[in-house]
């Protein structure tokens, strides 16, 4: 009689320790599926907020968005290196292996996404814009202005003079009519004609302006002089325009983004997919098994 006593006594000890492990190796498993969860959240917000910072409109937003993409980026590394202990103390193999699948997969991918944040936040092709739209398009008036306030040194040279004038204005207008799709341009071999173009259009625009000055009254020797400014100003503008787009950031950063992060997103969504299932599967069936 005693011996069953103690019998009994030790299997409800037993299975009462067992119930704890069962329990602690539950709360660990839910633990686990917590961060996976977290990880995809984290993931999907940095690749979100780089898509925005290339997206951007303004180097403020830009640099916004790639501080959100880096913040997101870090939680990411922080819930793969809180979880990865978990998956060691419950000994599954399966699910480390796919976490240490996501993490050589998301090196990859961050490395990726820093160049192109890097290059987002330059914001190189927007700035050529607002040069060529706002200070170039400025001076290319002035330039415009300047000219039709040229008065004739004689009835006789009217023609002429007008003749030279409509030339170094349409000229300008030239260079300006190659500014955008300079910008827009990835392709250097095009970019390197439309410069050589432009430098021809230049040329001509000058060689006008020169043969204006013994056609034109003594009186509209200061219009010259400001035309001559503005058309320096313009060209001086103009470089810094080929400059930026030579860069090319904004276009670099979304061609970037539309292919090779695109598929690195797409590996690193299908790792940490697989490791939810796996962790889903995961009960006390799957306690049992281990």
């Amino acid at each position: 009689m005693m011996l069953r006593r103690v019998i009994v006594a030790m299997t409800v000890v037993v299975a009462a320790g067992c119930g704890r492990d069962v329990n602690v190796t539950l709360e660990k498993v839910s633990e686990a599926r917590q961060f996976s969860a977290g990880l995809l959240v984290q993931f999907t917000k940095t690749a979100d907020a780089t898509n925005r910072a290339v997206m951007a409109d303004t180097d403020e937003t830009s640099v916004t968005f790639a501080k959100e993409a880096d913040a997101a980026a870090a939680a990411v590394q922080k819930d793969v290196d809180s979880l990865a202990p978990i998956l060691g103390t419950l000994g599954y193999s399966d699910e480390t292996r796919l976490l240490d699948e996501f993490k050589s997969r998301f090196g990859e991918y961050r490395a990726l996404d820093q160049r192109i944040l890097d290059l987002a936040v330059e914001n190189t092709n927007l700035k050529a814009q607002r040069l060529a739209f706002g200070p170039a398009q400025d001076a290319a008036n002035a330039f415009r202005d300047a000219l039709k306030s040229i008065v004739p040194a004689s009835p006789a040279n009217a023609w002429h003079v007008d003749a030279l004038v409509a030339e170094a204005v349409t000229t300008v207008r030239e260079i300006q009519v190659l500014q955008a799709p300079h910008i827009a341009d990835a392709d250097e071999a095009v970019m390197t004609r439309m410069e050589k173009q432009m430098a021809t259009s230049e040329m001509s625009a000058r060689r006008a302006l020169e043969s204006l000055r013994p056609l034109a009254a003594p009186a509209s020797t200061p219009k010259l002089s400001a035309a001559g400014a503005a058309l320096t100003r313009f060209m001086d503008l103009n470089a810094q325009i080929i400059t930026l787009s030579r860069r090319n950031t904004n276009v670099r950063s979304l061609a970037l983004s539309l292919d090779q992060k695109r598929k690195l997103t797409e590996s690193c969504e299908e790792s940490l997919h697989a490791l939810q299932a796996a962790l889903a599967k995961r009960g006390y069936s799957g306690i049992r098994e281990h």
